[in-house]
């Protein structure tokens, strides 16, 4: 068992944490809010009181923050204090030169890493069952699995360093836009006279299927795992869905990539977000799109 350094104990982080003790890893926690540190000391993590302390001694090191900006002031503390051959592994989600800038300090202080984000929200932190897309050497990723597979049901090798970050930011692109896509089409059929059941009976079983409609419908009581059915208590914030959609617009201005559908998503998406959406599910979008529908 691995003695684990851990940078970010939120609402993703504390669990991921919780986790990996779980698996018999010693964790070594670290957070600025009081709060997440004694809810990760409640849940087996050591909770310490600096980054320094925490990869003290660490066979790896999970930062778990939330910009490149967070990430890249940590490693100013994690660099000069890890152990040597320390395995620097980043999950959070961050813009691409970030990862890839955060990747270049760690290869030239002589320490491997990853830039390893999420898919699955709070539930697949809490149940152990998240996607792992990992950017990094072939031999990097190999030492991080035993990590990672702790936390996770997948863990996928997307290619070099800041790779991961690329393939979460084109996940989220698909995500953000089919759940407006699923939105607008009930919205349509119930302005149209159609029942949300049928629309959902024939749209799950035909080529409209998708995960936002068949794992997380904007629409409650139809889908046992939709945040719909909890008032959309986050499982995946609209907040949070606009920043990788603002990851992924700019990653695509800068690249020359035409994303007008990307576009038009941070556009709605921003929307519902200064509408006060911000804290509810993504899929609350719903309640946007009704709202601006004509009489």
């Amino acid at each position: 068992m691995a003695v684990i350094g851990f940078i970010g104990l939120g609402h993703m982080g504390g669990p991921m944490s919780a986790n990996l003790v779980k698996a018999g890893h010693t964790v070594q926690g670290y957070d600025l809010v009081p709060a997440a540190l004694a809810a990760a000391a409640d849940n087996g993590v050591t909770t310490v009181s600096s980054i320094a302390d925490a990869v003290r001694g660490a066979d790896a090191v999970i930062t778990m923050l939330p910009s490149g900006k967070h990430l890249l002031d940590a490693y100013d503390e994690v660099l000069p204090n890890a152990a040597s051959g320390a395995l620097l592994v980043d999950s959070s989600t961050v813009d691409v030169a970030d990862a890839r800038a955060a990747h270049q300090r760690a290869q030239e202080a002589g320490f491997g890493s990853i830039d390893a984000p999420v898919s699955g929200g709070t539930a697949g932190a809490e149940a152990g069952t998240l996607t792992f897309m990992v950017g990094g050497s072939e031999a990097d990723f190999q030492r991080a699995e035993s990590v990672l597979e702790p936390m996770a049901r997948k863990v996928i090798h997307c290619g070099g360093p800041g790779n991961g970050q690329v393939t979460k930011m084109c996940n989220n692109l698909i995500l953000g836009a089919s759940m407006i896509a699923v939105s607008e089409a009930f919205v349509l059929g119930e302005r149209l006279g159609l029942s949300h059941e049928a629309l959902y009976d024939v749209a799950a079983v035909s080529t409209g299927q998708c995960w936002a409609l068949t794992t997380n419908c904007p629409v409650p009581d139809l889908v046992e795992t939709s945040r719909a059915n909890h008032d959309y208590e986050p499982g995946f914030a609209a907040a949070l869905m606009l920043k990788d959609l603002n990851l992924a617009l700019s990653a695509a201005e800068q690249s020359g990539t035409d994303a007008s559908i990307g576009r038009l998503a941070t556009d709605l998406y921003r929307r519902f977000n200064e509408e006060g959406g911000g804290g509810q599910d993504f899929g609350a979008i719903i309640k946007s799109i009704r709202e601006h529908s004509g009489s």
